[in-house]
């Protein structure tokens, strides 16, 4: 580092299992910026003085994980549309009066669809397992991608119907169903936006594509299950680059070498899994 380092990174609670770190500065050696980006790791509580402190040391911008992007609203002098629609924010970005918050799930997932995938939503239906922040995301990126409706599963009913409460002003029809209820539903597109490993077993043939969010493992149970059937599935690592690679547009005004932090991510997945 010099006087001249722009400093990122990510803040959250743990943050040693992120990627992030890694893809990033991958792209600023390639790109040969003088940027570095670390780990910040923030107790519960300390979030609104993490913040504070941040913006006083200098920091460019910030991600956020969990559990903070929704309390991570609060520090923000600005939000950005998509921040403000799904009531969260995964990047802070340094303006004139303090950070302004963004929400790149958002892009991310639809460019992850629109290109890794080439998933056409418009007229389709998605079943949508969680009803988090991620959730709120993928359904804010599939409503302008045309889907025709959303069946959000939750494991709390009362806290999904809370979500599509909130959601309605903007989203297509988001009907909720209890978690084991979703074994009834059909539908094109399967999403898991939750931290579980355990799933109803759903309607899947060669039409249906589904999507695990989690990206480590690779392989996950619901990827695996689907192939089983005959279904296209892919894991969470596309979504990982594309949501960071706008991040990095962001803070740097600059196309982000895809290519490299993607190798960057395997690497450093390939290493973990020894």
């Amino acid at each position: 580092m010099s006087d001249g380092t722009r400093v990122v990174g990510i803040v959250g609670w743990p943050v040693e299992h992120s990627l992030s770190p890694t893809i990033h500065n991958a792209a600023f050696r390639a790109l040969d910026l003088d940027w570095v980006y670390v780990p910040l790791p923030v107790r519960p509580g300390e979030i609104a003085d993490a913040l504070t402190g941040l913006r006083a040391l200098g920091f460019t911008g910030v991600n956020v994980t969990m559990p903070y992007k929704r309390d991570a609203m609060l520090g923000c002098a600005e939000l950005s549309e998509d921040a403000r629609l799904t009531g969260a924010v995964n990047t802070l970005l340094r303006g004139a009066d303090g950070f302004v918050g963004h929400n790149t799930d958002v892009g991310g997932f639809q460019r992850f669809l629109e290109r890794d995938a080439g998933f056409v939503a418009a007229g389709k239906r998605a079943l949508l397992y969680g009803a988090g922040g991620a959730a709120r995301a993928v359904v804010l990126a599939l409503s302008r991608a045309g889907i025709d409706a959303v069946t959000m599963a939750a494991r709390d009913a009362d806290r999904g119907r809370d979500t599509a409460r909130e959601l309605a002003g903007w989203a297509p029809r988001v009907d909720v169903v209890q978690w084991d209820e979703a074994r009834e539903v059909r539908a094109d597109l399967v999403v898991n936006a939750s931290p579980a490993r355990g799933f109803p077993v759903v309607a899947m043939g060669p039409e249906t594509l589904v999507v695990d969010l989690v990206y480590r493992p690779a392989d996950t149970g619901l990827v695996r299950l689907a192939r089983e059937r005959g279904a296209s599935a892919l894991g969470g690592l596309g979504m990982l680059l594309h949501q960071p690679a706008l991040s990095f547009e962001l803070w740097t005004g600059q196309v982000p070498p895809i290519d490299v932090m993607s190798a960057a991510a395997l690497a450093e997945l390939a290493e973990g899994s020894r």
